[in-house]
């Protein structure tokens, strides 16, 4: 299965110049998300993993699937604010501007396993937040799993480390 042909693309979203890749027609096929989880999950599927991260918000979809195939605990990563209990938060830079990421204190255990999942990697600031928050709490980042990769603007560089993982990439489109 192409998994590429089932997203659609929006040109000028949410602003002129944008190329908006939409997750939302893959969603709506069972069979193009059972390949997605699928392909994720074989990636890990011979490691130990804990606990599943997913970024929010596409990044929970994917991220609850892949934690119900490996077995392993699912945590959401969300913007500030969004969590009831004490968190643990990471600013990261902006265009213009910067955003924060929260997880709840108690979401991980020191020596966890951890995959990070998202729909997208651009730049990769949420992701490099989502690792920072992570390793701060103790445990291990390994790996980091994503949908779409753009490589022309450079994130899959900055988080080389933690072996990411993507199924497809646009690349200057």
């Amino acid at each position: 299965m192409n998994l590429k042909e089932k997203i659609r693309t929006i040109p000028d979203f949410p602003k002129k110049g944008i190329m908006f890749r939409d997750i939302t027609t893959l969603l709506a096929d069972p069979e193009a998300m059972e390949h997605t989880v699928s392909l994720m999950s074989e990636r890990y599927d011979a490691q130990k993993v804990d606990k599943v991260a997913g970024i929010e918000s596409r990044g929970f979809i994917f991220g609850a699937l892949l934690a119900q195939r490996l077995n392993a605990g699912f945590i959401p990563i969300r913007k500030e604010g969004k969590l009831p209990f004490e968190t643990v938060k990471e600013e990261y830079d902006l265009e213009y501007g910067t955003d924060c990421v929260e997880i709840h204190r108690d979401a991980i255990d020191a020596g966890d396993n951890v995959v990070i999942v998202d729909d997208l990697v651009a730049t990769g600031g949420t992701i490099l937040a989502s690792i920072n928050l992570i390793q701060k709490l103790g445990a291990n980042v390994v790996g980091v799993s994503y949908v779409i990769d753009l490589p022309d603007v450079g994130g899959r560089e900055k988080i080389r480390e933690f072996n990411p993982h993507y199924l497809v990439e646009f690349e200057g489109e």
